[in-house]
């Protein structure tokens, strides 16, 4: 049961982003798309009250079209709040308005959305664009954890966002090596070093709490710091007290890692994944190695890119289906105009371009022209083919190696099988 939630919370997300990203590509001709924020404490009769002021102030603006437009979008909304007696539990958001459809074309469209967190304020605007801000405030990574790599050359500092490696800032030492020049006496010269080191610490230590308290909402978001590094260098650092108090007790664990750059980072994360379990790049992690060990075995268990994995989905062959977020794909079924001819085809989306503005080309039959007779989003239909014979799913993201590859290298569509097909 725990696993469906977080398929379906996966698919929510990407549905979500997805929705987000048409209502940004839309633009009206003037101040005409009208964007409300209802919050759920919010009287829907205070919300019909001022609309109904609006429609009435509207008399003042000196473009008729403009004028119009607005009215329009105002009874529109005013219409669908009527389907309601109190705002939902997350409250809502309104986006409403004559929209550009090409050349001097609009059309009047009105998206509701019920968001997957609270809105947490009341907003009416105009302008020529949706105000989307707040929404996309949302998708941001609800669970924060700092990353810190250190030896004795060189530190790198980042963050783990939710599945999402962000590096930040690296700090270099100075630290003089273990060889003294001719002159120094031996001790002397290991004081010279002890001290160089504290002060390098000391320098990490200030760089990475500046950094990880700056941290927006620290107190809910940031979950704990993670510490990667060589023994004993790592432990020195964490023992010495070199980062700030509210960090120090908030170190997970300390792990080692082989290498104090940028790319320590990944592999900190992999190395501490007993720590993290339960963190959706952990997830999606462990499904990825899953995938790649069975595409380096003679009889393995893997199948990627559309045909194989469709044809794999249809026979009920897939045990997990993995797919990428970043998918912007559809799947059309195209008819001719004059006979019987269809076929099916999937196509790339690209912003502000609608499937119906594109030729499809003739019929091979008759030669009359084709057109698209139904859309749907491929990560829809793949899934839906899914559920039918209880495939799990999972969507991965790219912000990790092994994500980014799925996309890049396997056109991010990819499936673990149940049995080996000849597919």
């Amino acid at each position: 049961m725990a696993e469906e939630v977080e398929m379906d919370s996966a698919r929510k997300r990407y549905e979500f982003k997805k929705t987000l990203e048409k209502l940004a590509e839309k633009e009206g001709s003037g101040t005409e798309l009208i964007t409300i924020y209802i919050p759920p404490d919010k009287q829907i009769y205070d919300v019909t009250a001022q609309l109904r002021d609006e429609f009435g102030q509207c008399a003042n603006i000196k473009s008729k079209q403009t004028r119009t437009n607005v009215q329009s979008a105002i009874s529109s909304i005013l219409s669908r709040l009527k389907y309601y007696n109190k705002p939902p539990e997350n409250g809502i958001a309104i986006f409403c308005g004559s929209v550009k459809v090409g050349g001097d074309k609009t059309d009047l469209d009105c998206v509701i959305i019920e968001p997957p967190d609270v809105v947490n304020l009341y907003m009416y605007r105009c302008s020529s664009k949706f105000e989307l801000e707040p929404l996309k405030q949302m998708l941001v990574e609800k669970e924060v954890y700092g990353l810190l790599v250190i030896d004795r050359r060189e530190s790198y500092i980042g963050f783990l966002r939710g599945n999402r490696i962000e590096p930040v800032s690296g700090v270099t030492s100075t630290v003089p090596g273990k060889q003294r020049k001719g002159g120094q006496s031996a001790m002397r010269f290991q004081r010279l070093r002890l001290i160089a080191i504290n002060e390098y610490y000391k320098k990490v230590g200030d760089r990475a709490s500046e950094i990880f308290l700056a941290e927006p909402e620290f107190f809910e978001r940031f979950k704990g710091v993670l510490i990667g590094g060589p023994t004993p260098t790592k432990e020195e650092f964490y023992d010495g007290d070199f980062l700030h108090h509210e960090l120090k007790k908030r170190v997970i664990g300390l792990f080692d890692v082989a290498y104090t750059n940028e790319s320590g980072l990944a592999e900190l994360v992999d190395n501490a994944s007993d720590a993290l379990r339960g963190v959706e790049v952990m997830k999606e992690k462990v499904i990825m190695d899953r995938f790649f060990k069975e595409l380096v075995k003679d009889d393995g268990l893997s199948s990627y890119g559309e045909e194989s994995v469709r044809k794999n989905l249809e026979i009920g062959a897939v045990d997990t289906l993995i797919l990428s977020g970043n998918l912007r794909k559809s799947r059309l079924r195209l008819k001719c105009q004059s006979c019987d001819y269809q076929r099916e085809e999937t196509v790339q989306v690209e912003p502000g371009k609608k499937m119906s503005d594109i030729e499809f080309g003739i019929c091979p039959k008759c030669t009359a022209p084709v057109y698209m007779d139904e859309e749907v989003d491929i990560v829809d239909e793949l899934t839906d083919l899914a559920d039918s014979s209880s495939t799990s799913v999972m969507i991965i993201s790219d912000d990790f190696e092994e994500g980014a590859m799925l996309f890049n290298a396997f056109g991010g569509i990819a499936a673990i099988l149940r049995y080996r097909t000849g597919y």
